[in-house]
């Protein structure tokens, strides 16, 4: 019989100070979300209120507020950087309290994607941590439904609090592919059909060649080679035929049908402009929100005791925390934003063409913070150049091999390509071999699955499709030319209700 015995056991374990999460959070919420979250703070912190006052800035507010508030900083400056902290531990936070899975901004779109999603999420059995998974899932969709955002970029997105590993997001990602329209948040429209085909009945007809056919040989379809698709499927005609229809009668933008037009008016985060031939980087001045401590709870705090005191103790922390958090998020996208545009100083100059790689881990280097930090500071805010109005997010792009044995950016090279497309004979659509021929005589690199993936991002049909509409439309266009004539002979009714088209 096997003795009792005693162990000891070592283990650590992470643990985000309160300061920490709460500047994480910030950074991460966009403008309505932030003022939303400041205007909750006021309504239950005695102590801190609006500042009034003409002129005053975020970093008076922050001096004179209060004696200690410029010391607190310095204390919650170092907590700031991320890097100190594993990217394996962010996944071990051990407490998900506080959390609510709800949403934290009312969407006003009408029988949007966005609404009909959020409706299905709430209504299913998930958990709090996949319900917050679940929403930053749903709000990286584009109109069409697609997925704009990796899977490491929406798991980055999440809360500090709700750090899940990449396996946890893809799970949910999977649940939510399944929810109507079917196929929605997939990467591409290959992805989309699979996932429309997987939902089927399994004794639904040609299911199963028509997942092989949408797995392998998508392209043959694309390109109507039945004759290659019996030979790679070894099926005959009747059943190639069968699974293409099944195919075609699937919804390849899942998201189409819905009304996704929303009344957004996307106010910037950070201005960008050019004084003196030199790229300047500003905050909008609406980011600060202009907070101070309240001189009449100060007083209080000072005369009373006991459990009143330790109240209010417990408030003025908490707006020092905030008022500091503010000025950490502000400065923060303030770095991001600069480091930004001294990498894209070309394409502020002359635009997509000149657009270079860029991703989060140059400009976490850069500013030397987690790309995590990145992560968040760059998600759903905007920058207002010369040029338009971008997402910080924009200006990210993977790269591209030249035969010299540099580096493009993917925007510069799709940017490329709809020169091409607008410059190819109308009536002899290049392919996407032939684009990657041009693109290769310019020193580019680029494989025809590459291209065709550019080509579909920037919503612009294969070369059988384009061919296809040119043909429709000069057949409609001779259509209306004889009916033009026969109006100008004949004595019946005209075809069109315009004069103009009138005997």
């Amino acid at each position: 019989m096997a003795e009792p015995s005693l162990q000891l056991r070592l283990a650590q374990k992470l643990a985000l100070a309160p300061q920490l999460q709460q500047a994480i959070k910030l950074l991460q919420l966009n403008r309505i979300e932030l003022r939303e979250y400041i205007q909750e703070v006021l309504d239950s912190n005695p102590i801190l209120e609006r500042d009034e006052s003409e002129g005053s800035s975020e970093s008076s507010e922050l001096e004179s507020a209060s004696p200690d508030s410029q010391e607190f900083t310095e204390e919650v400056t170092p907590d700031w950087e991320m890097d100190t902290l594993p990217n394996e531990q962010w996944a071990e936070t051990p407490s998900y309290e506080g959390f609510s899975g709800e949403s934290q901004i009312a969407d006003d779109s009408d029988g949007g994607l966005l609404d009909h999603l959020l409706w299905q999420i709430n209504l299913a059995h998930f958990s709090d941590v996949d319900t917050a998974i679940a929403h930053a899932i749903v709000y990286a969709l584009d109109e069409e439904g697609y997925l704009q955002e990796t899977i490491a970029e929406i798991r980055a997105s999440l809360a500090p609090e709700l750090l899940v590993s990449e396996d946890e997001v893809l799970a949910v990602l999977h649940r939510v592919q399944r929810m109507e329209p079917v196929g929605v948040a997939t990467r591409d429209t290959a992805e989309c059909i699979r996932v429309q085909l997987s939902a089927l009945p399994s004794d639904t007809d040609s299911r199963d060649l028509a997942l092989r056919i949408a797995r392998d040989y998508l392209d043959l379809l694309a390109r109507h080679d039945v004759a290659e698709l019996r030979k790679r499927t070894g099926a005959d005609e009747e059943s190639v035929l069968a699974a293409a229809d099944l195919i075609q009668s699937l919804e390849p933008r899942p998201g189409s049908r819905y009304d996704n037009r929303r009344d957004e008016y996307l106010v910037p985060d950070v201005y960008v402009t050019k004084v003196d031939d030199e790229w300047r980087v500003t905050l909008n001045p609406e980011n600060e929100p202009g907070l101070k401590l309240n001189n009449y709870y100060i007083d209080l705090l000072r005369k009373s005791g006991g459990k009143d005191a330790d109240y209010l103790r417990g408030r003025l922390q908490e707006a020092r925390w905030l008022m500091s958090s503010l000025e950490l998020r502000n400065r923060t996208l303030l770095r991001v934003s600069q480091s930004i545009i001294e990498v894209q100083q070309d394409f502020m100059e002359q635009g997509e063409l000149a657009m270079k790689p860029l991703i989060l881990k140059d400009v976490a280097e850069r500013i030397e913070m987690h790309e995590s930090t990145v992560s968040r500071a760059t998600t759903r805010k905007y920058m207002l150049t010369p040029r338009g109005l971008f997402e910080l997010k924009y200006f990210f792009s993977s790269h591209v091999r030249t035969d010299r044995g540099g580096v493009v950016s993917a925007t510069a090279v799709k940017a490329r390509l709809q020169i091409l497309l607008g410059n190819e004979p109308t009536d002899k659509p290049l392919s996407d071999q032939d684009l990657s021929e041009l693109l290769r005589q310019t020193g580019i690199l680029v494989a025809r699955r590459t291209v065709a993936k550019y080509r579909e991002s920037l919503g612009i049909g294969s070369s059988s499709e384009r061919r296809r509409l040119y043909r429709r439309n000069t057949a409609r266009t001779g259509s209306e030319k004889n009916g033009r004539a026969d109006s100008g002979t004949a004595k019946s009714t005209p075809f069109y209700s315009d004069p103009s088209f009138a005997s």
